[in-house]
């Protein structure tokens, strides 16, 4: 409460609340203050302009920018996504249709999107590998047995291969355009 008293800066406890990741007393405080009782800038608490008041113990400011999946977590993503969209589809009209199909299209257009440029490849990779899963978790299966399984999947696949061949061409081709849009920018430069 008297954080202002202690390090004897004005405005420095102005709000009443001394933070526990705050500058201690003695340590050099990011925000300097500019002599009319208020940091510079408008930065409050080592906050920085357009960032999270804790950013400095994070290490980096927040860019407007999305955060990118890594290829682990596009394949990730796409497993849990596909599985949990079958999942619905299922519960709700009995099997896998056209929500299942839709969804899937959508999640390849959130993959290629999303990837980091290192890992272009995983987008269209990990769809077809998600869709087989779900397939082979939530799919019709007549009998038990593992050539059944197989069968199930074969027969799943074959199906409802034009959301599968469109999904993967679709995520192919964004991953595509973002490869030949970066590399002629890095060409300009």
């Amino acid at each position: 409460m008297a954080g202002g008293a202690e390090r004897g800066r004005p405005g420095a406890g102005r709000t009443g609340l001394r933070l526990p990741f705050g500058p201690r007393t003695g340590e050099r405080e990011d925000a300097r203050d500019d002599g009319h009782g208020g940091e510079r800038g408008g930065e409050r608490g080592g906050a920085r302009r357009g960032g999270h008041p804790d950013s400095r113990l994070y290490g980096r400011r927040r860019t407007g920018r999305p955060t990118r999946l890594t290829a682990i977590g596009t394949g990730v993503a796409a497993t849990v996504a596909t599985v949990a969209l079958a999942g619905v589809d299922r519960m709700l009209f009995g099997g896998l249709g056209v929500l299942f199909g839709i969804g899937y299209l959508v999640i390849c257009f959130q993959l290629a999107v999303r990837v980091r440029f290192a890992d272009l490849l995983a987008a269209p990779i990990s769809g077809p590998i998600a869709f087989a899963v779900a397939l082979l978790l939530l799919g019709p299966v007549t009998s038990s047995g593992l050539t059944a399984q197989v069968v199930a999947l074969a027969t799943g696949l074959a199906t409802r291969a034009g959301w599968l061949f469109t999904g993967t061409g679709l995520a192919a081709a964004i991953v595509l355009a973002r490869f030949v849009a970066q590399r002629r920018i890095h060409r300009d430069r």
